[in-house]
């Protein structure tokens, strides 16, 4: 069975995100979207939050799941037994950082093959950090996530 692992902060999950899973189903049997802590960020909307929000995005999808994990990539590839991770590409700057990142998945977990999709030029433009931006700010994110957002936080000062 050819199982990847999607990982990711997914804060959040954006429509560039569901395009590459969706392209991905035809490549693998199961398809694990893993929501990671990432040490160096903290969060704009809760993990528990986000895994409900996209399990219910692919409801009807039983190739797909959704899971959180804390500690390395890689060794979460091996306890859930994926062999593969998936990851977008947006741009060379994308490129450059998921390389370094690949090549040090595969130091600590040998069996682990990176699959790089680039992302459809439709969605090239949309990321995390600007869609949290745009939604702090109360702008309109529709366009950009497959589900509604919460109402963003007024913010102080």
């Amino acid at each position: 069975m050819r199982i990847a692992l999607f990982p990711g902060s997914f804060d959040p999950f954006t429509n560039g995100h569901l395009d590459v899973v969706r392209r991905g189903i035809s490549l693998f049997d199961q398809i694990i979207i893993a929501i990671g802590n990432n040490s160096s960020k903290s969060r704009y909307l809760p993990v528990e939050q986000m895994t409900e929000m996209i399990a219910e995005v692919f409801r009807d999808e039983p190739r797909v799941s959704v899971q959180s994990y804390k500690g390395l990539t890689a060794d979460y590839a091996r306890e859930t037994g994926a062999r593969y991770l998936l990851r977008g590409l947006r741009n060379t700057t994308d490129f450059e950082y998921e390389n370094t990142i690949a090549q040090a998945n595969r130091h600590v977990n040998p069996d682990l093959e990176t699959v790089f999709l680039i992302t459809s030029p439709t969605l090239a433009a949309i990321s995390s950090t600007i869609i949290r931006e745009i939604h702090r700010f109360g702008g309109n994110v529709d366009d950009f996530v497959p589900f509604a957002l919460p109402a963003a936080e007024p913010l102080k000062g």
